[in-house]
């Protein structure tokens, strides 16, 4: 970032201490400003009324008002700021309803500094990334491991579609990437929702998730 860029400020909410402050100080190296900290949901919507961020970094699992009530709170009262929520995978139960909540993305607890200032930087940007920035490549298993899931796998291509989708990419630009014709790719896409029993992306993404399929 140069001397001509303002620093993006950031509101953290988390309820342990040693947790924000580990992430503070972590983003004050990226030269991320955190404007506000709060150690729930309510004390943040409080705080952002008197002092707006441009990015929320929220827990889910909180005490009193959790990740997901502070963010539904925040879209009712008509405030827009992308809001990235800290998870593990054993919430990923959880992404759907921050998700229809109005979350932009979701973040790995464990992911690498240059993961978490990515994904600052892109849902500041105004990207959606509907899925944790880390996968861990033991989780990139091909097939579903639930006894709610259809029997048919998924191949490595579905999958590279898959987390395409989930960051957020559309068929022209998965198409580029992979350097496949823009047809083949919808052709993926439509066989992916079929598997995973849904007409929506968004859904299908968010289901590829709890799933560990990514």
């Amino acid at each position: 970032m140069n001397a001509t860029t303002p620093r993006l400020r950031v509101a953290l909410a988390d309820d342990q201490a040693l947790v924000r402050a580990g992430l503070r100080a972590l983003l004050e190296r990226l030269e991320v400003t955190v404007a506000l900290e709060a150690e729930d949901g309510q004390a943040l919507l409080d705080a952002l009324q008197a002092q707006p961020v441009d990015v929320v970094l929220s827990d889910v699992r909180m005490p009193g008002m959790d990740g997901i009530a502070m963010l539904r709170g925040l879209r009712a009262r008509g405030d827009a700021t992308p809001v990235l929520l800290l998870t593990t995978f054993d919430e990923a139960d959880l992404l759907l309803d921050a998700r229809e909540a109005g979350a932009q993305g979701f973040l790995l607890k464990d992911a690498a500094p240059g993961q978490l200032h990515q994904a600052i930087l892109r849902v500041a940007a105004g990207e959606t990334l509907l899925a944790p920035v880390s996968t861990d490549p033991v989780r990139a298993r091909y097939r579903f491991h639930d006894d709610r899931a259809p029997g048919e796998g998924f191949n490595p291509r579905e999958v590279a579609i898959l987390r395409l989708l989930a960051g957020g990419y559309s068929n022209k630009e998965i198409a580029r990437s992979l350097f496949l014709a823009e047809g083949t790719v919808k052709n993926y896409v439509s066989a992916i929702l079929d598997k995973l029993g849904t007409r929506d992306r968004t859904r299908a993404v968010l289901k590829a998730i709890t799933l560990r399929i990514i």
